[in-house]
């Protein structure tokens, strides 16, 4: 019997040497997981602030194509009203009312582009 007492006592001297060995890292791990356990919270709702806002950039951006896209609109309105209203001066009424229809849609859109300054 003394035998099996000095294997059970290598045993537990080698467990304990293992734990003790590995604890440094262990408490680094361990401290690792409850700073991400902690931040997870802050990090989720910083990311949900950033998809649900728009950055100054993207909203110049965006407005800046609905404006081009107005514009273009607004040319070619006033191409179809030109090519209208000269049908209509010869007599074709129906030219009259695309050239008003034309020029309805015009002054709707108008408002929403910018002038550009005369310098």
């Amino acid at each position: 019997m003394p035998h099996q007492h000095t294997d059970l006592s290598k045993t537990m001297f080698f467990r304990t040497g293992a734990v003790l060995a590995f604890a440094p890292l262990m408490s680094g791990c361990l401290a690792k997981t409850a700073l991400d356990v902690a931040t997870a919270p802050v990090r989720v709702a910083s990311k949900t602030v950033d998809l649900a806002t728009t950055s100054q950039s993207e909203a110049d951006e965006k407005r800046g194509r609905a404006i081009r896209k107005r514009e273009e609109r607004l040319g070619k309105l006033e191409r179809e009203y030109e090519k209208q209203a000269d049908r209509c001066e010869d007599g074709s009424r129906s030219a009259c009312d695309k050239a008003r229809e034309a020029l309805a849609e015009m002054r709707e859109i108008m408002p929403g582009v910018p002038v550009e300054p005369d310098y």
